[in-house]
């Protein structure tokens, strides 16, 4: 690595954070580019020389608190050999860790970005890949992946490949189960939601354990 791509990555990583600090402390919705200079001693045209805009330096810092996820859903996946099961229980972790941080996760996988997200979710973890480190292969490909729709067709694949769900069934099941999570989570996000969060993830798992172990008995013709 050339000297000014290290000292870039440094620069990044230090204004990444400054704002995983103002995070933890005042709450992301708190985030501001002033408050980053701030923080990090450095004005604002600085930071804007190393991120396009401040939604990025967010992304990147809201990436820093995934580590109990990723730690968590390699070892729910460990529970079970079933691709149907570890499809449930990898939908069940991301629930979890969605519901109970829903602004975290609404900056990393919904907030408007303004280009592809794909490249900053790679280029974090080429600034942070110790956070993959030890982490199994299957769990990589995912986390590498933004797309929250590849993400999880990602994991249901080899239940079509060991013949447990029909080949034409995947993609409906895939979508549903996006917009199943996808709507607690705005409720909670937006505060519309009359049940607790754990409740919100039992009736979550439910619906998505509910439609993937009897997806062979629906008709989805469009």
């Amino acid at each position: 690595m050339r000297k000014k791509e290290i000292q870039a990555n440094r620069m990044m990583k230090y204004f990444i954070d400054a704002t995983s600090k103002i995070i933890e402390e005042d709450g992301i919705e708190n985030v501001t580019i002033r408050k980053i200079a701030d923080t990090a001693g450095y004005n604002s045209a600085t930071i804007y020389s190393y991120f396009k805009e401040v939604s990025h330096l967010i992304f990147f810092a809201a990436m820093t608190f995934l580590k109990d996820y990723i730690n968590d859903l390699s070892e729910c996946l460990k529970l079970s050999d079933d691709p149907l099961e570890k499809y449930v229980l990898s939908w069940e972790c991301f629930c979890k860790h969605s519901f109970a941080n829903p602004k975290l996760y609404h900056a990393i996988f919904i907030a408007d970005l303004g280009e592809h997200p794909d490249e900053l979710m790679r280029h974090y973890y080429q600034l942070y890949n110790m956070d993959l480190l030890d982490i199994p292969e299957e769990i990589k490909a995912v986390m590498l992946e933004h797309n929250l729709m590849v993400r999880s067709r990602m994991v249901l694949e080899s239940a079509v490949s060991q013949k447990l769900i029909k080949v034409e069934n995947l993609e409906p099941i895939n979508e549903m189960t996006i917009y199943i999570w996808r709507g607690m989570f705005t409720s909670l996000l937006n505060n519309r939601c009359s049940h607790s969060k754990e409740e919100a993830l039992k009736t979550t798992v439910a619906y998505i354990r509910e439609l993937t172990f009897n997806a062979n008995h629906f008709n989805f013709e469009k």
